[in-house]
């Protein structure tokens, strides 16, 4: 394990995270927060003071393989939570530091489940740090470290290959530096054409910023306690639709539209079927509900947004779905574990995976129909690696495992079945809302302290794809060196 470049990565996270606080304690300082400035000015200075102390000697082997890439991407999750929790504690505008630490989590992991039920009152820079919080985690502080400070060589790929999203990672350009950028760059100019238009349609220019940060980040979390549904606006409910979809398919296909590649972004094979989920989910819940909405558009739009804020992972709400028929409440939870696409700010298992493991059930019952067959599974016109394969079975194996291991934990709280197997689900595929007593209008305020450390490590879980929290509780990854 190459220890010096680890803790210097770390060094460069505490660092980068201290900087990106200053937003707060500028907004802090504008509306006269004097509390909060001096509680964001002394964890700043925690920040940078460690930062430095980590850095104070560059190591001369900067070489980063894949289990220290693992190992410190889930260390930088946890130390990053840990500062960024204290703002909310310091200043006292969350009671108690479990409370804090998953409110952290939640918005860094950007899942959006919160322990708040007054949120309105909180101060603006506290509401302001809560929301970066999602935009910060939604493509990743160690690919924005990537793109603006220089780790090392091309195995700088590690890093990234464990933080970011999905079954298969790949270089847009030849370095990771520029393609960190690239990824940066995309996600910062669709998060303020979000915030122009909603600023543009009406919403006052601080609710617009904080929604497009958590849009931007698919997270959830709003400076209003009914969410979207305190606006009661069409206008707002469509922009804000349109942009979870938008930050939650593949950034990729961003940059394939950037250089006029319309040929591959149409022959997307995860995109498709994407759309089709979106669609077809959308089509039926707006049947479904029809009944309860006084025109066949309303019905449509809230089943819209709805299944556009469940399965891109975001959590906002403008309906009370708990109400709902039990056909459309089995959706929403069907597209919860489903989540959005690989290499997006969204969670859940992606579609790419589960492209995969349906075209691995049909070529298993080709095999059994033909045993000589050789069927090779191809996604978007690739053939998908053996090891690609595997590991995809093997998370979806340990997903499993991982969710009903949690669900007894939980279930020692002793509330119904639908509120803790959905508060797992929910916190496991990074959306934030459940059912039952967890559903849209409720919080996760109701669990035990230690649930609450449950659900937040299944945050971490599900946001780092599960692996590299599991490597870093392995004792052998501590072992002596080794690639």
């Amino acid at each position: 394990m190459n220890y010096r470049m680890m803790t210097y990565i770390l060094g460069n996270i505490m660092q980068a995270e201290g900087a990106l606080m200053s937003f707060s304690v500028l907004l802090a300082l504008y509306q006269a927060e004097w509390n909060e400035l001096k509680v964001f000015l002394l964890t700043i200075a925690l920040l940078l003071g460690l930062g430095t102390l980590a850095k104070r000697s560059a190591p001369k082997d900067k070489k980063i393989y894949g289990r220290e890439g693992f190992v410190v991407v889930a260390l930088s999750w946890i130390v990053m939570s840990f500062f960024g929790a204290l703002p909310f504690w310091l200043s006292g505008a969350i009671d108690g530091f479990i409370n804090c630490w998953f409110e952290t989590v939640s918005g860094f992991t950007t899942t959006g489940a919160t322990v708040l039920s007054e949120i309105e009152s909180l101060p603006k820079s506290i509401l302001f740090w809560r929301s970066f919080t999602h935009w910060i985690g939604g493509m990743g502080i160690l690919v924005f470290v990537l793109a603006i400070v220089p780790l090392g060589d091309e195995r700088s790929m590690h890093l990234m290959r464990a933080e970011a999203p999905g079954p298969v990672v790949s270089k847009l350009v030849p370095k990771i530096k520029s393609t960190a950028k690239i990824l940066y760059g995309i996600y910062i100019a669709l998060t303020i054409l979000e915030g122009l238009l909603l600023f543009i349609g009406g919403m006052p220019l601080f609710d617009s910023i904080n929604h497009a940060l958590s849009t931007a980040g698919t997270g959830g979390f709003s400076i209003k306690n009914s969410s979207i549904a305190a606006y009661d606006n069409a206008y707002f409910e469509y922009v804000i639709t349109i942009f979870m979809l938008l930050f939650s398919i593949n950034f990729n296909l961003f940059y394939l539209l950037l250089v006029r590649d319309f040929k591959a972004v149409l022959k997307n094979e995860e995109l498709r079927y994407y759309l089709i989920i979106v669609g077809l989910s959308t089509l039926m819940i707006t049947m479904n509900i029809l009944h309860l909405y006084p025109t066949a558009e309303s019905a449509f739009r809230h089943a819209f947004f709805q299944v556009a804020t469940i399965t891109s992972t975001t959590g906002f709400f403008t309906a009370n779905y708990e109400q709902w028929p039990e056909l459309s409440k089995t959706i929403l939870v069907v597209l919860t574990m489903l989540g959005a696409c690989g290499g997006s700010t969204g969670g859940g298992i992606k579609v790419s995976r589960f492209i995969i493991l349906l075209k691995l059930t049909l070529r298993e019952i080709r095999h059994i129909v033909h045993p000589r067959s050789v069927n090779i599974i191809r996604l978007e016109g690739q053939r998908i690696s053996e090891e690609t394969i595997q590991g995809t079975t093997g998370y979806f194996i340990t997903y499993v495992l991982l969710l009903f291991g949690s669900l007894i934990l939980v279930s020692f709280d002793n509330y119904d079945f639908t509120t803790s197997i959905t508060a797992v689900i929910t916190t496991l595929g990074n959306v934030g809302p459940g059912l039952s007593l967890v559903g849209p209008v409720e919080n996760f305020g109701l669990f035990s302290g230690f649930a609450k450390l449950v659900l937040s490590m299944d945050m971490l879980f599900g946001r780092l794809e599960i692996f590299p929290m599991i490597m870093l509780f392995s004792p052998s990854i501590w072992k002596k060196s080794y690639m």
